[in-house]
């Protein structure tokens, strides 16, 4: 490889995205093309709420993908505790024993969740569940990629971006340009936060690609999770028509308050702020979930 193509190839990372139809999630498996070596990002443990069914087909198949492109895996990476599906870092974890890692502030999450789950003094709320918190503008690196940790918080106050080379893993912050923002009315969300997390991520390079972390494809087109500053900036809607602070705000607060609640956020948040593990089996050898009545309807959420 001659310097001009090494140099070229610098700071360009290769993104590979895993769109995941029952949850609309996207998965990423992020590596260095001059190294090799990658990253897992938001990775999703398949879950069938009617019959309460695990299984690992998702995470297996970025574990394929990464062992067919020659590719050696660094990290295993959340932007938070996600609401809609299960992460699969403690399973990918055990498989190859290489590091998880989350922003720092899951603590205040487990915190929070612990007291809504009712769970015994045992469960630990120091985020050792993973094996590094990550602080904003915290730097490391996957292969010679440099990665800077941004605090993203209003969809979760926990929540955090990757930036990576050219590129920015921004959750639930912004979705692709026509489906506009995130909602930021779960426990510890914040529409104000939202609105300042957006523009710290708009703040950055016009080119730099963005790659969210969900999407449903309205209107019928296919799912996408790829923009750039720019388009978002000029085209996303919630940007576009609602451009301050002011109307963002008043636009997100009504438009959460008539949004049901995610047909998983009881289920997941449970195994999330474990770092991605199922409950402790219990005498009986299987595990079981937890589902709090009436915790969420008309809960104060915090700030």
């Amino acid at each position: 490889m001659t310097d001009k193509i090494a140099a070229s190839l610098r700071g360009h990372p290769i993104v590979t995205g895993f769109h995941d139809e029952p949850t609309g999630s996207i998965q990423y498996v992020v590596a260095d093309p001059l190294t090799k070596r990658c990253a897992i990002i938001d990775p999703v443990l398949d879950f069938d709420p009617n019959s309460g069914a695990t299984a690992t087909r998702s995470a297996d198949a970025l574990l394929t993908h990464i062992k067919r492109e020659g590719y050696e895996l660094e990290w295993i990476l959340d932007t938070h505790p996600h609401a809609d599906h299960f992460s699969a870092a403690g399973y990918l974890r055990d498989r190859t024993r290489v590091p998880t890692a989350i922003g720092e502030k899951v603590v205040e999450v487990q915190r929070l969740w612990k007291g809504l789950y009712n769970l015994p003094e045992t469960y630990r709320t120091d985020g050792s569940q993973w094996d590094r918190l990550f602080a904003d503008g915290e730097r490391f690196s996957i292969g010679d990629l440099e990665v800077e940790v941004m605090l993203t918080p209003g969809h979760t106050l926990a929540s955090i971006a990757y930036r990576v080379g050219d590129t920015a893993f921004i959750h639930d912050t912004l979705f692709m340009p026509d489906s506009g923002s995130a909602r930021a009315d779960f426990p510890g969300g914040n529409a104000h936060a939202l609105w300042a997390s957006i523009q710290r991520i708009m703040a950055l390079p016009d080119g730099t690609r963005l790659f969210t972390g969900h999407d449903y494809g309205p209107d019928g087109r296919e799912p996408a999770w790829e923009s750039t500053v720019a388009r978002q900036r000029a085209e996303n809607r919630h940007l576009t028509e609602f451009g301050t602070k002011e109307a963002f705000v008043r636009m997100r607060e009504a438009r959460d308050r008539e949004l049901p609640m995610p047909k998983l956020i009881l289920h997941s948040l449970q195994v999330n702020i474990r770092g991605g593990r199922l409950p402790e089996p219990e005498t009986d050898g299987k595990r079981y979930l937890k589902i709090p009545l009436n915790a969420l309807e008309g809960a104060a959420w915090g700030e």
